[in-house]
């Protein structure tokens, strides 16, 4: 959640970064009038404890006529007490939903504005001009089918719409790439973990995918649990209700999990291959980090994530995405949009989110430092999807006879330097 005190000393900045997102600012004013009810409360309900407290001393001391009417006063204040102690309940549980209704402040360099009102931050390497080399590139569901690496027709009679099952060198290149990206983050310092993919409640309301993402959440009927649609939410959850060793930070991990998503409101897009589907394997990196330095642990995650797309010989492009397309935690956010050549256009591979403190107040983690407890800012970046990444590399480094080339990096872990068709 947002820290209460911005909230109370700084209102208009809360108001504009809701504009910025494209977000009504009621929640503002909600949340401000649940703030100065809880006060009158807690002052309310101290007043008559405070009362309570005191006929309780005069009590022993009285005879007669003053004990029989300091007893009856007694007996009515204990009803007033339990009621006000009711309402300053009632009105934390008010306070404590308005502030979980609003969204990370966006940064002032996040660009205002949707989806398509991000900024071009950088352009790395060309695409490939197909025309030129003489031939008519191949999509990712060809080409899987020629290599025998990709089968969406028995995935959908499995499982459903936008199922699949990676097959031979498919499902080799998924575990290439597992072993590529946990290299990398283990050269850069990472603790490597496998993450469950089923969580509890607090831990998806901790990480604000209850909130404007709950509708593509898969909830388990029955266990009130939940499918989760990246390792950042468990990871996040990791350290909640701890106290971290400020000396300690920062506490790097690289998290392998499958991730599931109902895709919801993607009706119509997509629906074809494995570009946009309900479930995949991920490789995220997160990061608990002090406040101070969470802008430039959000670069590096960014550098991070760009060597790993270098290293697939891929061209891509860097975007600040706009505020309103950040989701309820993140501050800022940016994506690296690889080149599909059928597609011909950039399409998302990864994204780096300065979450600050949004996510470590909902969770209870702070961390003690030598001038005493203080905040934890939290980070996560996508080092690897598997589903799009390999979209990717089958169509970037495609051959005219159906082959594809192995991106150099992925060959001692793929064993190969080229893929070969097994049909026409």
């Amino acid at each position: 959640m947002i820290d209460p005190r911005l909230l109370r000393d700084d209102p208009d900045r809360v108001r504009a970064a809701q504009a910025k997102r494209g977000l009504s600012d009621d929640v503002v004013d909600v949340a401000l009038r649940a703030d100065a009810s809880r006060r009158s409360a807690i002052a309310e309900f101290e007043e008559k404890r405070g009362e309570q407290k005191r006929l309780g001393k005069l009590i022993p001391r009285a005879e007669g006529d003053e004990r029989a009417e300091l007893l009856a006063r007694t007996k009515v204040i204990a009803g007033e007490v339990k009621a006000a102690e009711s309402a300053q309940a009632e009105a934390e549980r008010a306070w404590q939903d308005a502030l979980m209704s609003i969204p990370n402040v966006a940064a002032d360099q996040a660009p205002a504005g949707g989806e398509d009102d991000f900024v071009l931050l950088e352009t790395v390497g060309t695409p490939r001009d197909f025309a030129a080399e003489g031939f008519t590139p191949l999509d990712h569901i060809e080409l899987g089918r020629r290599l025998g690496a990709i089968d969406v027709e028995r995935g959908a009679k499995v499982s459903g719409s936008r199922f699949y099952f990676l097959t031979g060198v498919g499902a080799e290149l998924e575990l290439a790439l597992v072993n590529l990206a946990m290299a990398q983050a283990r050269e850069s310092g990472f603790t490597q973990v496998i993450a469950p993919s089923l969580v509890k409640p607090r831990a998806m309301e901790g990480t604000g995918f209850l909130g404007q993402a709950a509708d593509d959440v898969y909830r388990i009927e029955g266990q009130d649990l939940y499918l989760v649609g990246t390792s950042e939410v468990p990871m996040a959850a990791y350290h909640s209700d701890e106290i971290l060793d400020g000396a300690a930070l920062p506490l790097r991990y690289a998290a392998f999990s499958p991730c599931f998503r109902k895709e919801a409101g993607s009706h119509g897009k997509d629906t074809r291959g494995i570009i946009r589907v309900h479930w995949f394997d991920k490789v995220e990196m997160f990061v608990y980090t002090t406040p101070e330095e969470a802008a430039a642990e959000h670069e590096r995650l960014l550098g991070w994530e760009k060597a790993f797309l270098d290293k697939l010989e891929l061209a891509y492009r860097v975007i600040d995405v706009a505020a309103g397309d950040l989701g309820l935690s993140a501050q800022r956010k940016f994506d690296c949009e690889a080149w599909i050549p059928t597609q011909e256009r950039y399409r998302e591979l990864t994204s780096a989110s300065n979450c600050t403190e949004f996510q470590t107040r909902r969770l209870d983690t702070r961390a003690r430092y030598d001038e005493g407890i203080g905040a934890v800012a939290t980070l996560n970046g996508t080092l690897c999807a598997m589903t799009r990444t390999i979209v990717a590399i089958l169509e970037t480094h495609q051959q005219a006879d159906g082959s594809v080339r192995v991106p150099e990096a992925l060959r001692p872990w793929l064993g190969r330097d080229v893929l070969e068709p097994l049909r026409g």
